[in-house]
């Protein structure tokens, strides 16, 4: 599980750090028609080096905090390594 809180319409798409609790991740979509979740999934996938469709929403689709499951053969550390900022 991964919570994270997004912003999108950034110059760049990069972790910037924690926001509550949460992995704060800029991202250069817009907020609009699902286009920052979009990214947001195609960017994890390309940083963790895993299918994107190894990860899926659990809850957030809607809303900056976004709860993400991600499976498959990635363990916690390589995923705290590949995101840190």
């Amino acid at each position: 599980m991964l919570n994270i809180h997004c912003q999108p319409g950034a110059k760049v798409s990069k972790v910037v750090g924690l926001h509550d609790g949460y992995l704060k991740i800029s991202l250069q979509a817009p907020a609009i028609e699902n286009k920052a979740n979009e990214m947001l999934i195609a960017w994890l996938s390309k940083q963790l080096r895993i299918p994107q469709k190894q990860i899926r929403f659990l809850s957030g689709q809607n809303s900056r905090q976004k709860r993400l499951e991600i499976w498959g053969s990635i363990t916690p550390e390589q995923i705290a390594q590949f995101l840190t900022p």
